[in-house]
Parts: C-alpha cells; structure tokens; sequence
C-alpha cells in the first residue's frame, strides 16, 4: 500500500502481499484492540492525537502566560521542524520525539497566539472555532464520500502545495527588499491574502490525505506503534491549519 503523505510515508509505503478484499474483510471482522491483536486501529489514532494536543494546549498556556517574546516562537517552531524531520525520515516510530514534538509547536503556538491576541483582541477564539469548522467539514466530507484521496486529488494537493511553498518563499524574499508586503504576519497585499486563503484550502486538503492514509494502515494491520506516527501526521496538519486560518483573519480584521 503505497502512501502519498510524506510524513506517514515510511511506516505505510510498505509492500503487502495480503490482497485488498482480504484486508477489507479482516477490517470489517469484530472488532478487537490493538491490546488483543497488535495492530493499529482508529482508537489509537484518536486517543494518542488527543493525548498530544493536551500537550501541547498545557505548554501553550504557560507560553501564553509567560509572554516570552519572538524568541520562543522561533525557538519552538525551529526545533518543531528539526524533531518533524527525524520523525518523518525515522524508520521505528518513537513516541518520546513525538510527545516533544508536540511540546515545542505548543510553546511556539502559545507565544505566537499570545501576539496576535494583543493586537486582534478575539482572534485566537476566532481561529480555534474556524480550524475545527474546517475539520470537522472535512471529516465529514470524507466520511460521506464526497472528497476521496483519488491519485488525480492527491497529485493536484502536492502539485498545489509545492506551488504555494514556492510563492511563500518569493513572497518572503521580496519582502526583505521592501517589494510588497509579502507573507509577513500583518501583510495585508494581494499576495497575502492569496496565500492566506490557498493556505487554509490547502492544509484542508491535506487533511484528506491524514484521514486515508490513517484509514488504509487500519486495513492493512501496521502495528500499533504506527499510530504515534498517524498522529503527529495529523497533527502536523491541525497545526497547519490553525496557523492559516489565524493569518487569514488577521488579514481580514486588518483590512478594514
């Protein structure tokens, strides 16, 4: 079964020579736990994405709290990425980089929240309710079959994606030279709203791409340590998403 998402590749790109109908049948079996069987399941997945947002929830909160300043944003977003490619690029899942994982995006995102907040009184409330709007309508999309992760969807994602990061970048650069406003936090241009909105569209996107991935390492019985790397994938993603959504109104509320 071959994985398209990047972060869940290496525990989901493995061969199988198990053939789909079995697979499917072994999945619509009774059910039984990972406990029992070994193997990961939707529970785990749920369970352990929980268990690291209230991670990251408590660190924002002292970050929040603390009002630690640019640095800690830096800091925990750097060290995020740093611990995101380990875990990404790591062979065996280890739950410990994962728990840290999620510890360093919640002093980074606590920081950053904390910032808009004193700027855009409401925003952070804002953007919480708008990412699991967003969730929850993906999901619910995926559930009812509307949105598939097909190999046309997925290649359009990815192709989108590379095009957006590439755009941020220019965007970025150009902003150091004083052209445009860029993809600064307050950038209010037309090619900053651009990548507000093509962002949101995007993590949204991505979420597809969580949901089947979670969906087929069920069928095809990755073991059950495998769901530490489906959560920080969707995690990943959550975070994303929160990130965006967070620009976008900061965008919008600015501009009046």
């Amino acid at each position: 079964m071959k994985s398209s998402n990047p972060v869940l590749g290496k525990a989901f790109n493995q061969p199988n020579n198990m053939q789909v109908d079995q697979l499917e049948q072994s999945y619509n079996a009774p059910a039984a736990s990972s406990m029992r069987t070994g193997r990961m399941t939707i529970e785990d997945v749920v369970a352990k994405t929980g268990f690291l947002f209230a991670i990251l929830v408590v660190v924002g909160a002292f970050a929040w709290r603390a009002n630690l300043g640019m640095g800690a944003v830096m800091l925990g977003f750097l060290g995020g990425f740093g611990l995101a490619m380990v875990i990404s690029f790591s062979k065996t899942i280890k739950p410990g980089l994962v728990v840290a994982y999620a510890a360093v995006e919640g002093l980074a995102l606590g920081t950053l929240s904390h910032y808009y907040e004193s700027f855009y009184p409401g925003i952070v409330s804002q953007a919480v309710i708008g990412t699991i709007a967003a969730f929850a309508g993906v999901l619910f999309m995926y559930r009812s079959g509307r949105l598939r992760a097909t190999p046309q969807f997925t290649r359009a994602v990815l192709g989108a994606a590379i095009g957006y990061f590439i755009l941020g970048l220019v965007s970025l650069v150009a902003s150091f030279f004083g052209v445009g406003q860029g993809y600064g936090f307050y950038g209010v241009s037309g090619i900053g709203l651009l990548l507000a909105v093509a962002g949101v569209a995007l993590a949204s996107f991505f979420l597809v791409l969580d949901f089947d991935q979670i969906e087929k390492g069920v069928i095809a019985g990755v073991p059950e340590k495998e769901s530490w790397r489906a959560s920080f994938g969707l995690m990943v993603t959550i975070v994303w998403l929160y990130l965006e959504v967070l620009r976008l109104i900061s965008i919008l509320r600015n501009d009046r």
